[in-house]
C-alpha cells in the first residue's frame, strides 16, 4: 500500500493534500474527512442514527503521527479521537489523484 511523502493542510480552502509514494496527489476537504472519522463515537452514531452532522464549516486544525500506520486528525470541533490508517486515507478520494509535478 502507498505511504503518504507529505500532508498539507490548507487552511483557507478546508481541504488536506496528500502526496503519496507512488506519484499520486489527493485532496480532501476537511468536512470530507470529518464524517468520514471511525472513532467509536463517531461508528456508534452511526449505527443508531444513519450518519453523523458535521458543520459545513468544519476545519482541521492539528495533524499527530500514528507511528508508520497513519495520523490522527483534530478538529475545531474537538473532536480528536479518530485514527486515520493510510489505506484508508487513499480509500477515501472520490476524484481521481493526481500525478506528482516535478
Amino acid at each position: 500500500m502507498p505511504q503518504a511523502l507529505s500532508l498539507t493542510n490548507h487552511a483557507i480552502s478546508a481541504s488536506l493534500h496528500i502526496e503519496w509514494d507512488d506519484g499520486q496527489r489527493q485532496q480532501l476537504s476537511h468536512h470530507q474527512l470529518r464524517l468520514a472519522c471511525r472513532c467509536a463515537d463517531c461508528t456508534a452514531l452511526r449505527q443508531q442514527h444513519g450518519k453523523i452532522v458535521v458543520v459545513a464549516a468544519i476545519r482541521l486544525v492539528k495533524i499527530l503521527p500514528v507511528g508508520h500506520y497513519g495520523v490522527q486528525l483534530v478538529f475545531d470541533d474537538g473532536h480528536d479521537r479518530g485514527i486515520y490508517p493510510w489505506p484508508f486515507l487513499r480509500s477515501l478520494s472520490s476524484l481521481p489523484s493526481l500525478p506528482v509535478r516535478a
